[in-house]
């Protein structure tokens, strides 16, 4: 199995252990994991972790990929809500059986994109706005650690990145992507 995988990360503040631990178990199943940020220069993560991106946002084109993800942590909604982000999951939402999801408070971004609409899915809900979130977007939130709706696939946070890597490998395997 030959998959490219595109996670996003915020510039600043992008969850450690979501990012390592999902990267890990991809590429431990032979998956070649690209990164992106908005800007094509140093991240940094909410633990200090430096990260430079394969590239950046704009220069993203899905078809490039087999499935495209994104990091949570506290920098998630100020550096990925954004139009660049909002354009990519459009575009995989819009390509039938193509693999997207997001991690911790990153589902909220892709919420307000409108891609998970009458979607199954969960994310980071510690300062208690996921519902509303979802609520207003038309997200079906279910309590658990991971959910796939189809080829979406959300986590809660940082305790179920090793699980929604597995999660991601899991879709791409089902679609024979």
């Amino acid at each position: 199995m030959q998959n490219k995988v595109l996670l996003i990360i915020a510039q600043k503040g992008f969850q450690s252990k979501e990012y390592f631990d999902t990267k890990d178990v991809l590429q431990n199943e032979g998956i070649h994991v690209v990164t992106t940020a908005p800007l094509h220069e140093m991240a940094y993560s909410h633990m200090g972790d430096e990260v430079m991106p394969d590239l950046a946002l704009s220069d993203v084109h899905i078809t490039d990929y087999d499935g495209v993800f994104a990091i949570g942590g506290p920098g998630a909604l100020e550096y990925l809500d954004t139009n660049e982000t909002a354009r990519i999951f459009i575009e995989a939402h819009q390509t039938e059986n193509y693999p997207y999801g997001a991690i911790c408070i990153a589902p909220r971004i892709l919420a307000k994109a409108g891609v998970l609409k009458n979607v199954r899915a969960t994310g980071w809900d510690d300062d208690g706005k996921l519902q509303e979130a979802f609520d207003t977007y038309g997200v079906i939130r279910v309590e658990e650690s991971v959910v796939v709706d189809g080829v979406v696939v959300t986590a809660n946070g940082p305790a179920a990145a090793r699980d929604f890597g597995k999660k991601i490998i899991e879709v791409l395997q089902k679609n024979n992507i």
